[in-house]
């Protein structure tokens, strides 16, 4: 596992720090113990690099061997702020990315980057932009009139936003476990809420630690640490090597975050968490209001049917908004493991695939 991204500043490294720093000691020692690698290497798709903004670069993966394009407009994954993108690439038998490019999708994916203390400033609104940058940057290199953008958890409610502001023209737009009513967003939305939560006090120190949002996270499902333990001792016994390299590769992830920009992070929790904004119609992005109802593309939703950071009740509001415009798709499982399990290659992964495919086929059309 890498190391969490602590400041070097001796206060920052909180109780909640050391907590979750043991944690992570204790589960690489177990894993050391029953003879496993302490991660796998992470699924890693070939892929080129290209400059965004800031820390942020574009990924585009190279095409399957032998596998036809199914059209020229390209689909951009977007993954949430806080954690490393390659989820959608963690490995070869859950790879999202893997699904894709061998259906024959011209896949990019964006890397938010690290974000240093020089980007404490950013607002929610710039990242709404560097998203939109990404998918015009897309356009631009692949000569396509439209792409299609897939965005997860957070990246899920940026996409959905992007998608509302239509300032770059979208062949579809999937929401994958993003919220978008946050008053159903469950257990994080009662912890964030501004009786008990001083969101001012966590966002004036700057940009908040992985640290401290993984104490949270770990609130939500207390015994995961310790129940991913036991899971790993079995799999050990049973020589089960596939559901142990599931479990490792998850949990190395897990542990492998990035800092939330500090103001980002104050105009998320305030506006979105606290008080609700985008379902009201009441969300801003640079003083222009955001209407859920004037996202014009064809829309799919995937929920995980066990997720507790983002219920499906909170993803599944946006189509209350659409007019029937839109369709769902359920996994099995959690936030991530439901997107990440071996199970989802011929679940979910399928029935996206083919949507995709869809959009993809009528843009060429079109365009």
């Amino acid at each position: 596992m890498s190391d969490l991204h602590a400041r070097g500043d001796g206060p920052r490294q909180s109780a909640g720090y050391a907590w979750t720093s043991r944690i992570k000691d204790t589960g690489e020692s177990l894993m050391r113990t029953i003879g496993a690698p302490v991660r796998p290497v992470p699924g890693q798709w070939p892929r080129t690099e290209v400059a965004l903004e800031g820390s942020a670069k574009l990924y585009h993966f190279a095409p399957a061997p032998g596998v036809a394009r199914v059209g020229r407009t390209p689909v951009l994954l977007a993954s949430s702020l806080i954690n490393r993108w390659y989820v959608l690439d963690l490995y070869p038998e859950g790879s999202i990315v893997r699904r894709l490019v061998e259906a024959g999708l011209d896949v990019w994916a964006i890397d938010w980057g690290v974000p240093t203390d020089d980007d404490r400033w950013l607002r929610w609104d710039d990242l709404v932009r560097r998203l939109e940058r990404g998918l015009r940057k897309v356009r631009q290199l692949t000569g396509a009139s439209k792409s299609v953008l897939l965005g997860y958890s957070i990246a899920g409610t940026l996409a959905v936003i992007a998608a509302a502001r239509n300032r770059e023209p979208l062949a579809g737009l999937v929401n994958l476990a993003g919220p978008v009513d946050f008053s159903k967003a469950g257990l994080l939305q009662r912890l964030t809420d501004p009786r008990w939560f001083d969101v001012d006090a966590i966002a004036e120190a700057g940009n908040v630690e992985p640290a401290q949002m993984l104490a949270g996270f770990l609130a939500l499902r207390p015994t995961s640490v310790l129940g991913d333990m036991v899971k790993l001792a079995q799999f050990a016994a049973r020589k089960d090597k596939l559901s142990r390299d599931h479990t490792l590769a998850l949990s190395g992830w897990a542990y492998d975050n990035i800092p939330f920009v500090g103001e980002a992070y104050r105009d998320y929790v305030r506006s979105l968490y606290q008080r609700n904004e985008l379902v009201r119609g009441e969300h801003q992005v640079h003083g222009k209001p955001v209407i859920l109802s004037d996202i014009s593309c064809p829309v799919l939703s995937i929920v995980a049917d066990r997720d507790v950071i983002t219920p499906p009740a909170s993803a599944l509001a946006l189509h209350d908004h659409l007019a029937g415009r839109c369709e769902v798709l359920e996994a099995q499982g959690g936030h991530v493991s439901a997107i990440v399990h071996p199970s989802g290659r011929e679940g979910f992964h399928r029935s996206l695939c083919a949507w995709l495919e869809a959009r993809v086929r009528q843009a060429d059309e079109v365009g």
